[in-house]
């Protein structure tokens, strides 16, 4: 998953199934350069904000909006791309370490390929999501999302996937 909503809900979609699987995560975007600075979707919000007010004009405005995002990945900022994919890791629903490295990075070839190994693995052992998201792994997750501030729907989706595995809070 890449993206948002998406990631809660491949989530979801692996409780619901129940099969033996690792979540991978696509990884953040890079930040993009706005003359000599490096920027981000935030410094975007911020400009428009700047543009309504009438400390930017509408010509610097959309050069930033042009160079704030230069590849793929998600947002790199800590919204809910990037606060799941960190709670997924706390739930040992995906490899430890995984949710860190930008999309364009290498390691993401490594970590998709050791996801796959994992599966194997989980696949031999029989080992399920359901087996794995325990009331103390969603303690967990929890804790890391207040650690890093995440995004607060995350409050919303980890109860979504804890009811989803059978977990009470």
């Amino acid at each position: 998953a890449g993206c948002d909503k998406t990631l809660p809900a491949m989530m979801m979609a692996m409780i619901r199934l129940d099969l033996p699987s690792v979540f991978a995560y696509g990884g953040s975007i890079r930040p993009g350069c706005f003359r000599g600075k490096d920027v981000s979707i935030q410094d975007v919000y911020e400009g428009i904000g700047a543009h309504a007010t009438g400390k930017m004009s509408l010509e610097d405005l959309t050069e930033l909006e042009c160079v704030a995002l230069p590849g793929k990945g998600s947002c790199a900022s800590m919204y809910t791309a990037n606060t799941m994919a960190a709670a997924g890791e706390a739930l040992g629903m995906s490899l430890p370490g995984s949710a860190s490295p930008p999309a364009v990075d290498y390691r993401r070839e490594v970590f998709a390929r050791e996801s796959g190994i994992a599966v194997t693995k989980l696949l031999e052992t029989g080992l399920r999501p359901r087996d794995i998201l325990t009331k103390d792994a969603f303690t967990n997750a929890i804790a890391v999302v207040m650690a890093l501030p995440g995004a607060t729907d995350a409050g919303l989706h980890l109860l979504a996937i804890a009811h989803g595995a059978g977990v009470e809070p």
